[in-house]
This record gives C-alpha cells, sequence and structure tokens, in this order.
C-alpha cells in the first residue's frame, strides 16, 4: 500500500471522529474566569476524575493541547487486564507484605470496576469479557508462566489457565508460539466510544470541555485558601483545585511529574477487510491477545470480525508511523502467513507513560492532584484512579476525608539523576530487550 492510500488516524476514529482545529476555531469559546476543578488532559484519567466532580456539584473545566480524546484514550489497543508488572513477591521485598498485597487487590478491582461502570452507565463501548491469550513465545517463557500460575495466592486466583502448544490453535492458528495461558476475565473495548461515551457524561453532569486550549503554566500551590492561577493562550483561569491528567503528553508546565514518568511509543496498524471466515480460522476466539517478550505485541479481531488490530514496538528509537506500519506487518504476518496478502489501511501511534518503578501512582505535588504512570495498562487503571482522583480533589475542597484513598498513593513517584522528561536512555533499553527476548537471558 502507498503513503497515500495508508491513513495515520487511529483506525478507532473511522467510527468516532475527532473535533478538528478549524471546528474548535469556529465556535469560540470564552473561559470562565474562576472554576471549582480545573482538569489538564480530557483523556480516561481526567475525564472520570472530572465526573466525579462534577457530579459531586462542583463546577468544572476540561482542558486539552490537542481535540478532546486525541492522546491514547482513542489510540490504544482495547485490552484491559486486571495485572500490575511488578509481582506481589517483588512488591514486598520493595515495601512491606501488607502494601504489596493492597496494590494487587487495588489492581484487581481495577477490572470489575470498570465492568460495573460501564454496564451501571449503559456505556456504548463494545465492552467484552472476552478473555486473553498470553502467547509464550519460547518453551523457557511457558515455564514461567506455569511456575508463575502455580505460585498464585488463593487470593489472587485469575482462573487461568495453562494452553500448551496443540491447544493454542484454540486462540490463534499459528506454531510460532510455544503455548502460554488463557485468562478469562480479561477484556476489551472500543477505546474511542468508551473515550465518546465518557466526554457525554462529564457534560451531561455540567462539566465544561475545551480542546486545542494547551495550559501554559501554573501558579500558586493552593495553600491558605488561595487559588492557582492557570495560563492559557485564551486567557488565565482561577482554579480552586488542578488535576494534571495528562499520562504520557505530560508537559513543562508540569515539570515535577515530567521528571517522573518515562514517555514511551507504542505502535499500532489496521488491516483491511478480510474475509470473516479465513480470519475465523486464523482467529477462532474473540479472545484479545498478547504475548510474553518483553517488548511485547498485543493484537485482536476488530468487533465486527473483518480485521486484525495489532500493536507493539518494531523499533528502538520513536519512528514515523508510515515507518512502523511495514515493520508491524511482517511480525503478523511471520504469526499468521495466511496474511501476508493483506495490505494495512491505518498506521498510527501514541505515547504511553512507564514509570522508574513500573507502577501507576495517585497523588498531590504543590497543591495539584495527579494521577498516571500506567506502564501500558490504562483503560482499566486510568479509569479506575481516575474516578479515585475526582473523590480525592472533592474531599480537598470540602475539607473531608478522602473516602476512595488508593493504595498507590503510598509508594515514592520516583526520577533519576538529571532526567527531565527526555528519555535519552530508551533506545538501548530497547534494544537491550530485544536481546534478551531474542536469546531468553
Amino acid at each position: 500500500m502507498s503513503d497515500q492510500q495508508l491513513s495515520t488516524d487511529p483506525w478507532w476514529w473511522m467510527d468516532v471522529p475527532r473535533e478538528t482545529f478549524t471546528q474548535g476555531i469556529e465556535q469560540p469559546v470564552e473561559l470562565p474566569t474562576s472554576i471549582d476543578v480545573l482538569v489538564v488532559g480530557s483523556g480516561y484519567t481526567g475525564l472520570n476524575a472530572a465526573l466525579v466532580a462534577a457530579r459531586a456539584g462542583k463546577s468544572v473545566l476540561v482542558l486539552d493541547a490537542q481535540a478532546l480524546g486525541f492522546g491514547c484514550s482513542s489510540r490504544n489497543g482495547g485490552q484491559i487486564s486486571r495485572s500490575v508488572k511488578p509481582s506481589l513477591e517483588i512488591l514486598t521485598k520493595r515495601h512491606t507484605k501488607d502494601l504489596a498485597l493492597r496494590i494487587h487487590r487495588e489492581a484487581q478491582s481495577s477490572l470489575n470496576w470498570i465492568d460495573s461502570f460501564i454496564n451501571e452507565e449503559n456505556l456504548d463501548c463494545d465492552f467484552s469479557r472476552c478473555g486473553r491469550f498470553h502467547a509464550a513465545h519460547n518453551s523457557s517463557a511457558l515455564e514461567r508462566l506455569k511456575r508463575a500460575i502455580a505460585a498464585q495466592q488463593t487470593e489472587f486466583k485469575t482462573g487461568a489457565q495453562i494452553i500448551d502448544r496443540p491447544e493454542q490453535h484454540r486462540y490463534i492458528e499459528t506454531d510460532a508460539y510455544a503455548g502460554g495461558a488463557f485468562y478469562p476475565e480479561h477484556a476489551s473495548l472500543h477505546p474511542a466510544k468508551y473515550h465518546q461515551q465518557l466526554l457525554a457524561l462529564v457534560k451531561d453532569a455540567g462539566g465544561l470541555t475545551l480542546g486545542y486550549c494547551r495550559v501554559l503554566n501554573i501558579e500558586g500551590d493552593g495553600n491558605s485558601g488561595s487559588a492557582h492561577q492557570v495560563s492559557t493562550p485564551l486567557g488565565t483561569v482561577s482554579a480552586a483545585q488542578v488535576v494534571i491528567a495528562t499520562n504520557g503528553y505530560t508537559d513543562k508546565s508540569s515539570p515535577w511529574l515530567q521528571s517522573r514518568v518515562i514517555p514511551i511509543g507504542s505502535y499500532m496498524i489496521a488491516t483491511q477487510e478480510i474475509d470473516p471466515a479465513l480470519l475465523s480460522k486464523l482467529l477462532p476466539s474473540q479472545c484479545i491477545i498478547s504475548d510474553s517478550r518483553k517488548v511485547v505485541y498485543y493484537y485482536r479481531k476488530s468487533a465486527n470480525g473483518k480485521r486484525v488490530i495489532f500493536g507493539g514496538r518494531v523499533s528502538s528509537a520513536e519512528i514515523d508511523p508510515r515507518q512502523s506500519a511495514p515493520l508491524l506487518k511482517a511480525e503478523l504476518d511471520r504469526l499468521l502467513p495466511a496474511l501476508s496478502g493483506v495490505k494495512v489501511s491505518h498506521s498510527w501511534s501514541g505515547t504511553v507513560a512507564y514509570t522508574f518503578d513500573e507502577l501507576p501512582h495517585i497523588g498531590q505535588h504543590q497543591g495539584r492532584h495527579y494521577a498516571m504512570g500506567y506502564c501500558g495498562s490504562g483503560i482499566g487503571m486510568a479509569s479506575y484512579l481516575g474516578m479515585k482522583l475526582g473523590h480525592q480533589v472533592v474531599a480537598s475542597i470540602d475539607n473531608s476525608p478522602n473516602q476512595q484513598p488508593s493504595a498507590f498513593s503510598e509508594t515514592k513517584f520516583q526520577t533519576r539523576p538529571l532526567y527531565n522528561g527526555n528519555p535519552w536512555f530508551l533506545a538501548p533499553s530497547v534494544a537491550y530487550y530485544r536481546l534478551r527476548d531474542k536469546f531468553n537471558f
């Protein structure tokens, strides 16, 4: 496929187009001079926080530097799990057993919470508890999966089943994997539809939302009843409380947070439509798929069963989606050679935020509330911690105890000396993990 035919918009946007800049300036919005809660970032975190605050009767303004939902909330793979990356054993060594247990309990709660939230709010976003096949990229990875599942404490049983190589054809018609594990409770949704529905809830609750209005600077710390002064190209807003919900798009307007998250590009493609009979043969299940590589691939059928959505990282450095498209397609063809003649219709990227301890974080700094650092597992956790953040903000306004505390607020949000948000170490790190994946060390 030529570059002229290849769209670099996320495939999800075909169903839910983004607001364009022209539309934004044709409908100028006058900013309020003061507000109870100003939210920076219109993704899952920001909108869930805004919804809680607006429903509690607070005046809310959500701002975004780009179109509302332009970032990873409308660019991700639509996969939802119930895990954090560090194991219970690792977290116990770093912290205490009690905190490690509470972190893992919350991680598990996030999936059940978003399931209940979507159903209670009747959100039309193709949500499904479809399960996940987590493929072992070699026999050693399969053995590690077996040990990990066998070692699960009763409290954290996931219902996971080990799938040996011959059985994996129930999920994917390939011999490229050595088997894997199936997690029946994992889920999927249409990320842009989910975002659109969240946005509608916030507006219905009285929240104001505005895209193409970058926050330039934030002054004040909200102490002693003084408000934050939030500068934008359209003017300055006085905000009693400020929420920073920018995750992988955190910039120099929040330098303390920018120095604590590592922005990493993740790349995705959508194929052109495929004969449904062929696709059902290649991917017999509607489950989501990921693999055990450190540099992971993740993919699924579209909800209508006509396309494959395939994602991962195919370069040590950040590259243009036009360059990543053939590299991702080559990996898809390696896994499913029968798709080698199918072309790519869309190729795009989004920026996720990793942290130095591989945990998400929620808290306050200089009177500004934040939640971010989802390490590639942002749908469930960003939504859940966004909700927690909303309760935290309301408690601050009402000067009342926070009834929704989170264990993720109890770990130090780490940085490193001389790090200011520019991940100069990313390319060598990715190259190292590729070697680990290849040679299994």
